[in-house]
């Protein structure tokens, strides 16, 4: 049977793992002081029903101040899009709402991430999720983010403010390079790119606008090679908040799909094509939940 990484880039020895972690760990204290009491709103894209987004500002007004901050850095146009936020999330009832469209550079400043501070909500806007971890990834922005999740805070996105929240991130880029129409058409290893994301979930990896737009192929590709994790395709309207517990509940309109190889046999073709025997899939609808620690519907 052979297990093959997704990008070799990611393979590392043990040792650097090991060194990877104590360095996540003396940049952010909070990663160490175990559960955090937070929740996270995953949403799957496209339109947002009113009912759910109610859900998070009313989640939001329950924790710190219960401001919503609104990071557009994902949108091509984050001023625009941060002002739509603000006011879609103030029709739905929230007290305060502001946005901030950090530069790299801005999001290093420590006296920024005050900016942040005791906000009951952090949304991160739809658009290209790599621009959002070149923005923030490790820097006093993102760990203020983390010391508000273990604090209670909840932090939503949608779209590409979805795949951002995972500790491995879709980038939405493959290695080969088909004609526009063709993308994700295989089912192999070594093509979906991947990085390192956000890290406020580890157990699960996060696909988005999922039924929609047909990514079962670029999903299954990823799990096949991480059996540690389990692959959530989020479909749009829809969206999961994962609990302090580890166990999430779909709200919206669609479905969530779950992929889990953690039993499968997996064996990788020379033309790097896979075959994967015992893979499990869940296909869960609003109201249904399931525990991300047993691997079980609930």
């Amino acid at each position: 049977m052979d297990r093959k990484p997704i990008t070799p880039a990611l393979k590392l020895s043990t040792g650097l793992v090991l060194i990877f972690i104590m360095l996540v760990m003396a940049a952010n204290p909070a990663a160490g002081q175990g559960r955090a009491r937070g929740h996270l709103f995953i949403i799957g894209g496209g339109t947002r029903p009113e009912p759910m987004m109610k859900r998070f500002v009313q989640m939001a007004s329950r924790a710190g101040s219960g401001r919503i901050v609104v990071l557009p850095m994902a949108s091509a146009t984050p001023d625009e899009t941060g002002r739509s936020l603000v006011e879609e999330f103030k029709q739905l009832g929230a007290r305060e709402v502001v946005y901030y469209n950090f530069t790299r550079k801005e999001a290093e400043n420590y006296s920024n991430a005050r900016l942040l501070a005791e906000s009951g909500g952090i949304f991160f806007s739809g658009g290209v999720q790599t621009r959002i971890t070149e923005a923030i990834l490790d820097t006093p922005i993102h760990n203020m983010i983390r010391e508000l999740y273990q604090k209670g805070a909840v932090i939503g996105g949608t779209s590409a403010g979805a795949a951002a929240l995972s500790e491995l991130m879709i980038t939405g880029d493959e290695v080969r390079k088909p004609e526009e129409g063709h993308e994700f058409e295989t089912i192999e290893s070594g093509n979906v790119i991947v990085a390192r994301g956000l890290g406020l979930i580890r157990s699960a990896i996060i696909d988005q606008h999922f039924a929609t737009r047909k990514r079962h192929n670029r999903l299954i590709s990823i799990i096949a090679g991480h059996p540690e994790i389990v692959g959530l395709g989020i479909d749009e309207a829809t969206a999961i908040i994962v609990n302090p517990d580890e166990t999430f509940e779909v709200v919206g309109y669609r479905n969530v799909i779950v992929y889990d190889s953690g039993r499968a046999q997996v064996e990788v073709r020379g033309d790097r094509a896979l075959s994967i025997r015992g893979l499990i899939m869940h296909v869960l609808l609003e109201g249904e939940r399931y525990d991300l620690k047993k691997r079980r519907p609930l």
